[in-house]
């Protein structure tokens, strides 16, 4: 999800919340405690120099059960955010507290945003001698009719 998209959504819902992963949700009281722009500059095990650039939001439960963060106090925030921090409209990534700072995607099912999960890659797989991951088929569950059979010559 980007930020256009996430601003596009706080404008039409009354309430915020989030789902993690296993289906629970964030408690209702927490907070966005950092609205930010994180610039990665690294190099891949191939030799690539590579540069990305995500907004990230940071979640965080108190024991202020009292408040409750609306969208129009979220929508402030990020237009804060992106006044002083230059943000432009890039794909968001949430960091919550779990067994460590555990990083998701974001998305939106229509009442909830979800935090999605995400995984670690290696960018240079040709360099690394890993294949890449082909399509299994199994031609059982094909139709026969037009297609060739062993032994006809059209192959």
């Amino acid at each position: 999800m980007t930020l256009s998209q996430i601003k596009a959504i706080l404008k039409e819902v009354e309430t915020i919340a989030f789902q993690l992963p296993d289906g629970t949700l964030v408690p209702q009281h927490f907070h966005v405690t950092e609205v930010g722009k994180i610039t990665k500059h690294f190099i891949d095990c191939g030799g690539t120099v590579r540069y990305e650039e995500v907004i990230n939001f940071q979640l965080w439960n108190a024991d202020d059960y009292d408040h409750r963060l609306h969208p129009e106090k979220l929508l402030n925030i990020i237009a804060l955010s992106e006044n002083l921090l230059e943000l432009q409209d890039l794909a968001i990534e949430v960091e919550y507290q779990g067994q460590t700072i555990e990083k998701y995607g974001l998305d939106y099912n229509g009442s909830q945003f979800l935090l999605t999960t995400t995984a670690t890659d290696c960018l240079a797989k040709d360099h690394c001698g890993i294949p890449e991951t082909k399509q299994q088929l199994n031609f059982k569950d094909h139709e026969t009719g037009s297609s060739c059979s062993p032994g006809s010559g059209c192959c």
